[in-house]
């Protein structure tokens, strides 16, 4: 399992886009193309962007599904170890408070998030 250092954000930052840049990843978009996907939806939701639920109808539309992270050690299964179980197809974890993207195995973010423990995922098997 490999981390990857990963940031399109066009001025830089690494704080408060976290969904923006795993729909990118995940769809293989701009930074600015996920920015507009996910304000149009959130302004048809009445909701914000980063919300788990409007970033995952976004992945719902782009053929993804959601799925629980197995109660294996609910505290102790990690990304990377995720990451090492899932070695082919694109996720997206949620941790609460973060997300982040991997592909086939390789976690991409703007910092290390491989130790970060996640509740929840998308995924598209391609």
């Amino acid at each position: 399992m490999a981390w990857i250092y990963f940031n399109n954000n066009p001025t830089g930052r690494t704080v408060g886009d976290c969904v923006v840049r795993a729909i990118s990843v995940a769809l293989d978009v701009s930074w600015d193309d996920a920015h507009y996907m996910l304000s149009e939806l959130s302004r048809a939701m009445g909701d914000m962007p980063s919300s788990d639920s409007v970033w995952g109808a976004l992945l719902r539309k782009y053929g993804f599904e959601r799925s629980a992270i197995p109660n294996i050690c609910p505290n102790c299964y990690t990304a990377g170890d995720f990451a090492s179980d899932h070695p082919h197809g694109i996720y997206v974890l949620g941790f609460g408070g973060h997300c982040t993207s991997i592909i086939d195995g390789c976690i991409f973010d703007a910092w290390d998030s491989r130790s970060e423990v996640p509740q929840f995922f998308w995924y598209r098997e391609d």
